[in-house]
């Protein structure tokens, strides 16, 4: 799954609870929302600061550099 990242900290990802996709708002590792909506982010985090933070696969030990 997608997670973005901006300043002061905040971390937005979806997530799955009780059947239902929410975007959780955190801040320096502290939960601070559970959003329905986009909009509902917008409130709490400017969104024009969010990245979408990509995990690249590591290369299997022993690997070419």
């Amino acid at each position: 799954m997608s997670k973005w990242v901006g300043g002061e900290g905040y971390e937005v990802e979806p997530i799955r609870l009780d059947g239902h996709t929410l975007l959780r708002v955190r801040q320096h590792g502290v939960l601070i929302a559970y959003c329905r909506s986009v909009a509902e982010v917008a409130s709490i985090v400017d969104l024009d600061e969010l990245v979408e933070l990509v995990i690249l696969p590591q290369a299997a030990a022993g690997g070419r550099n």
